[in-house]
C-alpha cells in the first residue's frame, strides 16, 4: 500500500447542459499539471442534480461517459464522478470510476433524496463498490448516502479493514453545510478511515445555493483540507498510508466493531 495522491475539483455546474459542462471540466483539467492517482468531481458533473431524464439521462456508451474516459486517458489518471444513466426502462444516479485504460467500475446510489423527486424517478442501488487503487481499498458513495452510517460502515475481519478511504461525491445545499461537515468528520472517526467529500458550488436550476465546503479528513477526525466556501477549488494532496497504518495499529477500535447485515430495500 503506497501513498495516494488525489485531486479534487470544487466548481459550479451548468444546469442540464452536458456539452457546456464538458468544456468547463476540460478547461479545469488543463490546470492540473500533476494529477496523481485519482481526480474527484462532484455528483452529476454533466447536468447538476437534476432529476429530469428527458434532458439528463444518458446511456453508458453516451457522450458524458466517453468524455470521462477520454480525460482519464489524456491525463493518465483515474477519475470518479456521477451522472444519470438510462438502463432499459430504469434510471440510476450512477457513480463511475474510470481508469486510464478506460475500464469502468460503477455504483448506483442507494439512498434517494425524498425532498426532491429523485426517489420517484431514480431506482436505488443495492450493491456497494470497492475499488483497489495502489493497494488502497476505496468505498465511493453519493451525497445523501452520507446521512446513513450503517450503509457507510467499515468492517474489520481477520486483521483487515474493508476500506481505507471513504468518498462522497455531492450536490449538497449550502443551507445544510454544518450537517455536511459534521457527518464527514463523524464518518472518518467511526470508520478509522480517510474521508473525502467533494461538493459543487453555485446555484442550481431550483435556485438552491451550494457552498462547496469540500473536505479531506484523516481517521482521527482532523481536517487535512477544507475548500473555501463558495469558491472554485482545484486541490491536490497526498494521503499517507503509513499514518493510517500507525493509527489503526495503536488504536484498535476496529476489533470491537459490531457485526451486522444489510438487507436489500424494495
Amino acid at each position: 500500500m503506497q501513498d495516494l495522491k488525489i485531486t479534487l475539483i470544487q466548481t459550479t455546474l451548468f444546469w442540464e447542459q452536458p456539452k457546456l459542462n464538458h468544456t468547463h471540466f476540460e478547461q479545469l483539467f488543463e490546470k492540473i499539471t500533476s494529477p496523481g492517482d485519482l481526480i474527484l468531481l462532484p455528483e452529476m458533473f454533466n447536468t447538476g442534480f437534476s432529476v429530469n431524464p428527458q434532458n439528463c439521462a444518458e446511456e453508458m456508451d453516451g457522450q458524458s461517459v466517453k468524455f470521462i474516459q477520454k480525460q482519464a486517458k489524456r491525463k493518465n489518471v483515474s477519475i470518479m464522478t456521477t451522472l444519470m444513466i438510462r438502463e432499459k426502462n430504469h434510471f440510476f444516479n450512477r457513480l463511475i470510476y474510470v481508469d486510464p485504460d478506460g475500464h469502468i467500475q460503477a455504483y448506483n446510489k442507494r439512498h434517494l433524496f425524498r425532498l426532491s423527486e429523485e426517489y420517484k424517478i431514480i431506482r436505488g442501488g443495492h450493491e456497494k463498490l470497492l475499488i483497489d487503487l495502489k493497494g488502497w481499498k476505496i468505498s465511493p458513495l453519493i451525497c445523501y448516502d452520507l446521512r446513513f452510517p450503517v450503509w457507510s460502515k467499515n468492517r474489520y475481519t481477520d486483521g483487515s479493514y474493508e476500506y481505507d478511504l471513504l468518498v462522497y461525491l455531492a450536490n449538497w445545499p449550502g443551507s445544510r453545510s454544518n450537517v455536511w461537515e459534521t457527518l464527514l468528520t463523524a464518518r472518518a472517526m467511526e470508520n478509522q478511515s480517510y474521508v473525502i467529500g467533494v461538493n459543487r458550488i453555485g446555484m442550481d436550476g431550483f435556485e438552491t445555493y451550494h457552498s462547496g465546503d469540500s473536505m479531506v479528513i484523516d481517521p482521527k477526525g482532523n481536517a487535512l483540507f477544507s475548500g473555501q466556501s463558495g469558491k472554485e477549488v482545484i486541490h491536490t494532496l497526498t494521503l499517507s498510508a503509513e499514518e493510517l497504518r500507525l493509527f489503526r495499529d495503536s488504536f484498535t477500535v476496529g476489533m470491537d466493531w459490531d457485526q451486522f447485515t444489510i438487507f436489500k430495500t424494495k
